[in-house]
């Protein structure tokens, strides 16, 4: 009896592991995405998991460009790389494939929702206003930099961000009177209203896409669904322009 209690413990625990186990068809690819595409990344990994089955998107490392740049220079287990602008992903490119543009974006004021405050990038100079922006080693900070210093435009920032969503995100919950974000950020975080300066219009960034040398073939792949059909209207949907 108790050897019959042993064989059935064993198997038992061998069911456990088997059912908390991967599947051994199952291949995984790492996605490292610019914070700012979140919303509409998100939407094309689980369509690009439909269309390929077997392969699993482990979840996005959504960052600022920069950060993401550094840790994957530093040896990040990364295979795909989608950045917001392509000065960024120079700085890794003797370890990615030829990068690929697939969307643009430019840059709007965001203000909470009910303000009059701000009219134009000029008003974001009055000093009882409280502005953020993104720090000017990531994308949407070298962006705003060189929309400001074009329209002559002094800022002085109550904080710099290291991400595009970080200042999304304290404009929406008050705690800064405007900021300068993306037109996608804004137009996808509750709470915020976009004030359009033709300005800002003259940046536009442009979004390479590149699979790390060392990934394999599944990490092609991807790059290639980002920048066919139903990934470029899943991106417009969120905002972007066509590469």
């Amino acid at each position: 009896m108790r050897r019959a209690w042993i064989v059935i413990l064993g198997v038992a625990a061998a069911l456990s592991l088997a059912a908390c186990a991967p599947a051994g068809d199952e291949r995984e690819i790492r996605v490292a995405a610019a914070a700012s595409l979140q919303g509409a990344f998100d939407e094309i990994v689980a369509a690009f998991e439909e269309a390929h089955p077997g392969v699993r998107v482990a979840p996005v490392v959504y960052d600022g460009s920069s950060t993401l740049a550094t840790q994957i220079a530093e040896g990040a287990p990364i295979d795909v790389a989608a950045f917001a602008d392509e000065r960024t992903m120079e700085r890794i490119a003797d370890q990615v494939d030829e990068p690929r543009i697939f969307a643009t974006n430019s840059l709007v004021i965001a203000v909470p929702e009910g303000t009059d405050r701000v009219a134009t990038l000029d008003d974001l100079a009055d000093d009882p206003l409280d502005v953020v922006a993104c720090a000017p080693e990531v994308p949407c900070g070298a962006a705003t930099q060189e929309a400001l210093d074009a329209a002559g435009v002094d800022l002085v920032a109550a904080s710099l961000e290291q991400n595009v969503t970080a200042v999304a995100r304290k404009v929406a919950t008050g705690v800064a009177d405007a900021g300068i974000v993306y037109r996608t950020d804004a137009a996808a975080t509750a709470g915020i209203a976009a004030v359009e300066d033709p300005r800002l219009d003259e940046v536009v960034n442009r979004y390479p896409i590149a699979a790390v040398a060392a990934a394999g073939d599944d990490a092609r792949a991807f790059v290639d669904y980002v920048l066919a059909g139903d990934a470029q209207e899943e991106l417009a949907q969120w905002g972007f322009g066509a590469p």
